[in-house]
Formats: structure tokens, sequence, C-alpha cells
């Protein structure tokens, strides 16, 4: 069973941070910093399922779950990165229980889904196979992304599905559906995410949220707001406020 599966268990808030970039070298910093898991991003990069395959060596042995975003409700490229060795999958732009069904039972194996099995990666190439088949369907992360505003409406649909572990707002998306894109602190986006937290607490689904800034402040308020499952950063991001503080010496 993955980290985060099972810290969401047991009620607690897991943090993680997104790569944008797929180094492997980055996600081992990720990974040894104390992240609880790393979301390597294919929807928005040119990040390949090697890449995915490498981050997913750099994190083994450590407590770090890698979860790989997928560019959409893609079964075979869930299958494809599960069997390289991520600990779940979250999926975008889920906007109905329909879609969130087919999310979660593309990252199952039969009878409760899809998914195909083979002796690849995350199997340890078959020695692990018998192992890895009968705990998986219990330990596997499915994360659902609800980032628009027909995702709000439907909400408690959605989440009403088996199999979900934490579902996770979109700020950036949730706001440009509502014609405010961008801006994050409009009354209405911000009523959109609490009434996404208030149909997690109904449903018992750990909701989730994605803090660009990584501000400690801001991550300590939305824990206590409720949001368990705390996407707190980039990669990109962090190298550049390092380069900004480092160039600081030169104004003035």
């Amino acid at each position: 069973m993955g980290e985060i599966v099972k810290r969401l268990r047991d009620g607690k808030a897991v943090l993680g941070g997104w790569t944008l970039t797929g180094h492997p070298a980055v996600a081992e910093i990720m990974a040894e910093a104390g992240f609880d898991f790393i979301g390597v991003d294919l929807e928005h990069t040119d990040i390949s399922l090697a890449d995915v395959h490498r981050c997913a060596l750099a994190a083994k042995g450590t407590a770090c779950d890698v979860l790989a975003r997928l560019p959409s409700c893609d079964p075979v490229l869930a299958k494809r990165v599960m069997d390289l060795g991520a600990a779940g999958i979250i999926v975008p732009s889920v906007n109905s229980a329909e879609e969130a069904a087919r999310a979660v039972a593309m990252a199952l194996f039969p009878p409760e889904g899809s998914r195909g099995a083979s002796l690849c990666r995350a199997t340890g190439y078959g020695r692990r196979f018998g192992e890895y088949y009968r705990e998986h369907n219990e330990g596997v992360a499915v994360v659902v992304m609800l980032e628009h505003r027909d995702a709000v409406r439907t909400a408690d649909a959605i989440l009403a599905t088996p199999g979900i572990t934490a579902a996770l707002v979109g700020p950036y998306d949730l706001s440009a559906s509502m014609g405010l894109a961008g801006r994050l602190e409009h009354p209405d986006v911000i009523a959109a995410q609490r009434s996404v937290l208030e149909a997690c607490r109904r449903r018992g689904v750990p909701a989730g949220i994605h803090l660009v800034s990584g501000d400690p402040a801001e991550i300590r308020q939305r824990t206590e707001e409720g949001y368990r499952f705390i996407a707190c950063g980039i990669d990109t991001l962090f190298l550049r406020e390092g380069c900004r503080r480092a160039l600081e010496s030169r104004k003035g």
C-alpha cells in the first residue's frame, strides 16, 4: 500500500510537490527532503514515460510516493505509469460521476477494474507478481481533480464513487472555467472551492488543494480548513525563487 493512502486513511494530511522537469535528480531531492508525494506532471509538460520510470527509481527507498498526473482519463497511459512504479494516478478534469468511475476502474485490476496485468517493473519484473496483484487494489492512489465549474455542481455525485483516494481542487482551471482566470482570491472562486470541500466532508473523501507558493502559513491555514491532500509548490518555482533570492544583492 502506498504511504499516502495509509496516512489519509489514518486521518492525517499529506504534503507533496509537483515536478514539471521530470528529472530524477529533482525527484530524489524532493523525496529526500520529506515530501509525502511527488506529482509527476504529464499534462502540461514534455515529460515522458521514461522520465516517470527514472523518477520512480529516484524515490525508491524513501517514504515518498510518486504519482503521475495524466493528460486525460487515459486507461492505456494509466496502466503504463503504474507498471513503471507510480503509486497512483492524478486524473485531471473529472466533471461527472461517470468520469470518476472510469478513473477508478482504470487503476484497479479485475474484477473491480480493468487494468491489465504484466510482469512489469512494479512487480519486480514478475518476482512479486502475486503479492503486487493481491495488494494493489487496496493500496493504489486514485486522485481526481475537480477543476471546472461543472465539477463543483456535480461534486456530490463524483465523490460518491467508491475507490477515490482524494479529490484535488485545481484552482487555476477552476477560476478559468468561471471566467475569472487566475483570480484565486475572487469570492466566487473561494466559494466554489469551499463547496467542493464541503462535498468532500459529506462523502468522507479527503479534500485536496494546489497551493502554488508553498507558503507555510497558507499550508497551515488550508490544513486547518480541512484539506488533507495538499500539493504545495512546483520544482520550477522552487528553482526560480532560489535564483531570485540570490540576485537580491544586486538591488539597492
